[in-house]
């Protein structure tokens, strides 16, 4: 059990009882009739920092998602994931990477990977429940096979790009030179007649045409509108760029414009929700996936670190519900709350029981969030991956004979936080805002420390990650290290596999589209023992990653 807002905990490295997690009728949740289950507007931007919003920020401005969280509940201890496919797999099945073998990196477009067959995704239960399930945006989730598409796991219409970044007008998606296609589907087939649209834009008059024939009253309906925006490439059109002219930094600037672009395209969202009849009875999630990235103009200022980072600054997300059927409105959530949360809590909603979320990681987090009470969620499973770089310095003896320290891992319970192996670039990195950005400032919060591959941090009194109590408070970190031991003994494989030649756009027409048959059989196995190269090659191939990152970190830290 785990002790809020103190330093004594006790840890069972069995499974633990999940308070909170029965679903009740919807009824009774939301505490009045209502004639059918709410509509539910889930919307997710790519990359967006948690520095990159009006009420966090003074450089960028987004009077709407300001006004809709402000009337709404702004949820403050909201945790994602640090990279795109792992937040979107943990939303799609309300599950950790380790249970659906995608813990390490994302799905690259050659890869013949995507999400597993035998789960049972959130679409599809809403399916189940009576909801019209549609898709709009990025995917991001695999397509080798069309058995991977959004239209066969629970959405009935499909919108969007399959990769994980396109060009915003041509909608060319590039995996290494001279392997680029062109990557926007309607459904299952390649959507060739859009070229020249802004992509947020186009996103958005799909979503208000969806919503223009469809009969609120008649059946309840699900809209994933997850943007492309604000992923690199860093472009938009001209008219948003403007007002941020005294931007001395370029990329800021441009970045701060492509989240204009999105605070309008949420208006224009809303807007339809009220014209159409839906907003009374509606629910509004707003979320990011990961992250920003400070390279590209992003900001997760004041907190540690970045986009693909185990620090705050990776995996802290902006996050809001708009409804006006929350029962304690214009306030900010302290409650702990996690990306696989969405699923259990959104099957809730829609008048699903119990059994429809059996076995996952998320929990029904509605009265937490709507009522002010206290979240069932007690920790967070950041993540393990076996197979990221491991830390020099690690070993198992300085796990305590518990867990192999050079294994990238990060576990939140109660207070505490604890990462492992590299958890990525520490830094914290200020806004970038002036041009000639003093040295001095920066230079003030470099993080510079022995090499190490324990730390501990008590969250709740240090948000920003600024003091290390991995030493003072060895207990602890035993403590967390048997948790992480109880998880990855129920890890499934992973699943990376080699990229394969036959997905190459040249061979199919131009497009990024399915290029294995659905009779096609998979073997997990020995596609992943492809990858477990002997040592001395694993050995010599990191020293090599090693220093290039080294390297890029010093020429991105002098540009900065």
């Amino acid at each position: 059990q785990w002790s809020e807002g103190t330093v004594s905990l006790t840890v069972s490295v069995g499974p633990r009882s999940r308070p909170g997690t029965q679903i009740s009728p919807l009824n009774n949740m939301l505490g009045s009739a209502v004639p059918q289950p709410p509509h539910i507007i889930f919307i997710m931007t790519d990359d967006q920092g948690f520095n990159d919003i009006g009420y966090h920020s003074s450089d960028i401005r987004t009077p709407v998602l300001d006004k809709l969280a402000a009337d709404g509940v702004k949820l403050e201890n909201y945790y994602i994931q640090p990279i795109c496919t792992p937040s979107r797999s943990q939303l799609i099945t309300g599950r950790y990477q380790i249970h659906t073998g995608l813990q390490h990196s994302i799905i690259r477009p050659r890869q013949p990977s995507c999400l597993p067959f035998d789960q049972v995704t959130l679409p599809q239960r809403l399916q189940e429940l009576g909801y019209s399930t549609h898709m709009v945006g990025k995917w991001h989730l695999g397509f080798y096979k069309k058995e991977c598409l959004p239209t066969r796991r629970g959405f009935d219409s499909y919108f969007g790009s399959l990769t994980g970044s396109v060009n915003y007008y041509t909608y060319e998606s590039c995996d290494g030179p001279e392997l680029c296609g062109f990557d926007l589907h309607e459904g299952e087939s390649v959507a060739w007649g859009h070229r020249g649209k802004y992509s947020t834009h186009l996103y958005t008059q799909r979503v208000r045409r969806i919503l223009a024939s469809h009969d609120p009253h008649s059946q309840p309906l699900f809209i994933f509108l997850s943007f492309q925006a604000v992923h690199t490439p860093l472009q938009s059109p001209r008219e948003y760029i403007y007002p941020y002219r005294g931007l001395g930094n370029v990329a800021r600037r441009k970045y701060a414009a492509m989240v204009s672009a999105v605070d309008e395209a949420v208006r224009n969202v809303t807007y339809a929700l009220r014209k159409y009849g839906y907003y009374q009875n509606s629910v509004i999630i707003f979320t990011t996936d990961n992250g920003g990235q400070p390279v590209s103009g992003g900001s997760n200022w004041p907190l540690r670190g970045r986009k693909g980072t185990y620090w705050e600054g990776g995996v802290r997300g902006l996050g809001f519900i708009h409804s006006p059927l929350l029962r304690r409105k214009r306030r900010v959530s302290k409650a702990l709350v996690h990306i696989t949360d969405w699923y259990p809590t959104l099957v809730g909603l829609a008048g699903g029981n119990e059994s429809l979320t059996e076995g996952l990681d998320g929990y029904n987090v509605w009265e937490a969030i709507s009522e002010g009470k206290e979240s069932p969620r007690l920790e967070i499973l950041h993540n393990i991956d076996p197979l990221y770089n491991r830390a020099r310095s690690g070993s198992l003896q300085k796990g305590y004979g518990i867990w192999d320290t050079a294994v990238q891992a990060s576990i939140r319970a109660g207070d505490w936080k604890l990462l492992t192996g590299d958890p990525g670039y520490g830094d914290w990195i200020p806004p970038q805002v002036l041009p000639g950005f003093p040295g001095g400032w920066w230079n003030l919060e470099r993080h510079s420390e022995p090499r190490k591959s324990v730390w501990l941090f008590n969250i709740s009194g240090d948000p920003y990650e600024r003091y290390d109590l991995s030493e003072q408070r060895p207990d602890v970190v035993k403590e967390l290290l048997a948790r992480l031991v109880y998880y990855n003994r129920t890890a499934v494989p992973v699943r990376y596999p080699s990229e394969d030649p036959r997905a190459d756009p040249h061979l199919n027409g131009g497009a990024w589209v399915p290029w294995v048959g659905d009779e096609e059989e998979d073997n997990w196995d020995s596609v992943y023992q492809k990858k477990n190269m002997d040592w001395k090659r694993k050995l010599k191939l990191s020293k090599s990653r090693s220093f290039f990152r080294r390297l890029n970190m010093r020429i991105m830290s002098n540009r900065i």
